[in-house]
């Protein structure tokens, strides 16, 4: 089998992601990500150095881990109440191969997170990188690019 993935892979496992994202299955969520695996959303600008600018998020494997124990403890005060979440992925593009072999996804985003201060309405653009394993696709990347990234953010709740 070759390690290409296919748009309709793609698409499958954008889908998946979200889900278990949206339905708060961190669990699930988890077993998605490899180890080496960086997840960031820059702040500011797109193309800021996440090694030497702020970042809303830039975290490694294990701070992933970290990130979701708090959630599941149900004692992350910006998460209690949860949100409820849905995200609409769409314009999935396959952009190439990256230097370890991943293939490069591109996808736009909607996101509709209502928690008890009302609706709120998130887009940008993600780039994934997907790695076919053993145990199938999974996600060795994922930079969140929001459009309003250059504004205060007044929650992050919908970010794992």
């Amino acid at each position: 089998m070759s390690d290409e993935v296919t748009r309709a892979e793609a698409e499958e496992f954008l889908y998946l992601e979200a889900r278990l994202a949206d339905e708060s299955d961190y669990d699930g969520w988890e077993a998605l990500w490899t180890d080496d695996a960086i997840y960031w959303v820059p702040a500011g600008r797109a193309d800021a150095d996440p090694q030497a600018e702020v970042s809303v998020i830039y975290d490694n494997r294990n701070r992933i881990a970290t990130r979701l124990n708090q959630l599941r403890t149900g004692k992350r005060y910006a998460q209690s109440p949860a949100s409820n979440l849905r995200r609409l992925i769409s314009n999935v593009e396959i952009l190439g191969r990256d230097d370890r072999g991943d293939t490069e996804v591109g996808a736009n985003f909607l996101l509709l997170e209502s928690r008890p201060r009302g609706l709120q309405l998130w887009g940008g653009r993600t780039t994934y990188r997907l790695r076919r394993t053993a145990d199938g696709l999974r996600l060795s990347y994922k930079k969140v690019v929001l459009v309003n990234l250059d504004e205060p953010l007044p929650t992050l709740g919908f970010l794992i």
